[in-house]
């Protein structure tokens, strides 16, 4: 009696599902690390956004302020469109009462001697929290992260 030689069916369909496992998960990886990318590239637009509103300010002499808008997730430069956030991303602004502009809207203002209105704006992504804090006396920006 000859015997042949291969693979059995039970042995092709345990090797197809391992192929479709390792498939799987490396899927779930790869598309939670573009999230975590787009969301961390979102976090440092803003903050180079203010930057750029201090930048402003100081460069022309005159008071600029970055516009914010919580229920929207958007921001706004001077003089430039509204960037909006990605969806994934909640926003809280903490700014001073005379800089809302509404329930959900307020500014960071920032004034020619490099100074702010001061104030924190706080991006959140599932357990992920970003703060972006503006220091008041100096207008400096910074990023604490907590995980």
């Amino acid at each position: 009696m000859r015997r042949h030689r291969g693979f059995s069916l039970i042995e092709l369909i345990a090797v197809l599902m391992l192929i479709a496992i390792v498939a799987g998960t490396a899927a779930l990886s790869i598309s939670g690390s573009l999230a975590g990318a787009k969301t961390r590239a979102a976090v440092r637009d803003l903050t180079a956004a203010l930057r750029q509103t201090r930048g402003l300010a100081i460069v022309k002499g005159e008071e600029r302020s970055l516009e914010i808008d919580v229920e929207a997730r958007t921001y706004q430069v001077p003089g430039k469109s509204p960037v909006q956030l990605p969806e994934e991303l909640q926003m809280k602004l903490l700014t001073a009462a005379t800089e809302q502009t509404g329930d959900s809207k307020g500014m960071i203002r920032f004034f020619p001697d490099g100074s702010s209105s001061g104030g924190r704006v706080t991006l959140t992504r599932d357990r992920h929290e970003w703060r972006v804090e503006i220091a008041w006396l100096t207008g400096e920006v910074r990023i604490e992260e907590d995980r």
